[in-house]
């Protein structure tokens, strides 16, 4: 299944999500409003999803003399891929992502934690992973799927402080559907995004492996951040945990229970199987 087919499912189930939310709390309006917010979230979350996560994590764009950008540069022209805008993320939690509606539109995105804990070699690994992400056309995928799966776990933390408001005997409605759409929504948003993510990563760990000619910083990297991610954890919204280059460690709970990455040591092993 291509990747603009996938984008095309994900926007109508996740939309369906929305308009389910809407007719639960309002019927018939709530339907109709339901419908306006689905659109207008499908228009943003295609156009503007980059700019949308970027801002979550108050990225700024990094200098162009430095060494995210010139690590980048390099690992962009060995892709054959166009240059793609460099943010630095202000924390010290050490992950990246990629993120845009296509390679020619593409940022990747790296906190400050990880240019500090890797190696030149080791953040090739990981910047060559995100391009990877960038190269198999994922990144529309993922982003479409944070801005829409964002939309719905707020709607539906609205809809536990205010959905009790509407008269649910006017139209003979249930309040328990009403609870189990605001419990459910959101899951099934992070379903999605684990259904579209876990196999993703393995293809990303062996497409940068391939641009960089070795899996060796890959492997190296993907140790450091595992450990160093539980020590540090990065206070991610549970929307966009799975466009991340490793889980992060402050999703827990009910959100936890639906990692979007394969276990870190089953991508390393990937790794060295491949590289025998």
């Amino acid at each position: 299944m291509s990747n603009t087919l996938k984008t095309a499912m994900l926007l109508g189930v996740l939309s369906a999500l929305l308009l389910l939310i809407g007719e639960a709390l309002g019927g018939a309006q709530g339907l109709v409003l339901g419908f306006m917010f689905a659109a207008l979230t499908n228009f943003a979350s295609y156009w503007f999803s980059d700019k949308i996560v970027l801002r979550m994590y108050r990225a700024r764009e990094a200098e162009p003399d430095s060494r995210l950008v010139r690590i980048v540069t390099q690992l962009a022209q060995k892709a054959a891929l166009p240059q793609p805008r460099c943010y630095i993320i202000p924390e010290q939690s050490p992950n990246a992502f990629a993120t845009g509606r296509n390679p020619e539109h593409a940022a990747v995105a790296a906190t400050e934690g990880i240019l500090q804990l890797l190696t030149d070699e080791e953040l090739e690994g990981v910047l060559a992973h995100e391009l990877a992400h960038v190269k198999h056309r994922d990144i529309l995928t993922s982003s479409v799927a944070a801005t829409i799966a964002a939309a719905i776990m707020m709607i539906s933390r609205f809809a536990m402080f205010f959905g009790g408001a509407r008269d649910d005997d006017r139209r003979g409605g249930n309040p328990i559907a009403l609870l189990l759409t605001i419990i459910l929504a959101p899951i099934a948003a992070m379903l999605i995004q684990m259904a579209i993510s876990r196999s993703r990563e393995y293809d990303a760990d062996a497409g940068g492996a391939s641009i960089t000619g070795s899996p060796e910083g890959l492997v190296s990297a993907l140790t450091k951040l595992e450990a160093a991610s539980k020590v540090i954890p990065l206070d991610a919204n549970p929307a966009t945990a799975h466009m991340f280059i490793i889980k992060p460690f402050s999703v827990s709970g009910l959100a936890g229970l639906f990692s979007s990455h394969p276990p870190t040591q089953d991508r390393i092993a990937a790794l060295l199987h491949a590289r025998q």
